[in-house]
């Protein structure tokens, strides 16, 4: 018989970030009070399912979404930088109305389908898929969990989906402490699916800068 699996891919809670600052992969940024309650639900929408499996972005927000998760299931946690948020150019500057309008930063804007500011988007999914078909082969036959960011999880999402890899970022189907499941038949993905159990806990400021 053949195989099935599950992949789920997390995006983790919303990060302490009164700056605005679009932090990316820099240290320090933690989950706010908001993002340590996201971190509970999701363990409680997860924690009963057949899960033998964690692995989360190295970044701090990532390793405390899953935190609870990882506790009430006893297993441990794989840090894997391939599902590291992108990298991007703009990292550490405060965004604010107009920022990357700005005649000093136009020069970095000048292609949106690789993108020209960041980590290519095709480069993103090759990383990525690697993560994930490590993670399928963990957990054959159960199920896995992958904490990762915004971008990340969209770009393995648009892939499989076979979505153009260029977009408008206030497309993608991916909030605070979401989760976007890959069904695998085999090595194949069979099915998408996406939901939002935290929900309830997400306000009109809540997209999370540094995603």
């Amino acid at each position: 018989m053949t195989t099935r699996t599950l992949v789920h891919l997390v995006r983790h809670g919303e990060v302490h970030n009164p700056d605005k600052v679009l932090y990316g992969r820099l240290a320090g940024f933690q989950l706010s009070e908001r993002g340590r309650a996201m971190a509970l639900v999701l363990a409680d929408y997860l924690g009963t399912r057949d899960i033998v499996h964690l692995v989360s972005s190295p970044l701090e927000r990532a390793q405390e979404t899953i935190a609870p998760l990882a506790q009430r299931l006893n297993l441990p946690v794989v840090i894997d930088e391939r599902v590291i948020e992108a990298a991007n150019s703009f990292e550490g500057e405060t965004v604010r109305v107009g920022t990357f309008l700005r005649p000093k930063n136009l020069g970095r804007l000048y292609d949106v389908t690789k993108p020209s500011w960041g980590e290519p988007y095709v480069e993103i999914v090759e990383r990525v898929s690697d993560a994930v078909d490590s993670a399928r082969e963990a957990a054959a036959g159960h199920e896995a969990v992958i904490v990762s960011h915004q971008l990340p999880v969209w770009m393995m999402r648009s892939a499989v989906e076979g979505r153009r890899l260029w977009h408008d970022p206030r497309s993608r189907e991916c909030s605070l402490a979401s989760v976007t499941t890959l069904a695998f038949v085999g090595t194949e993905v069979s099915a998408v699916s996406y939901a939002e159990p935290a929900r309830h806990l997400l306000s009109d400021d809540t997209s999370s800068v540094g995603a």
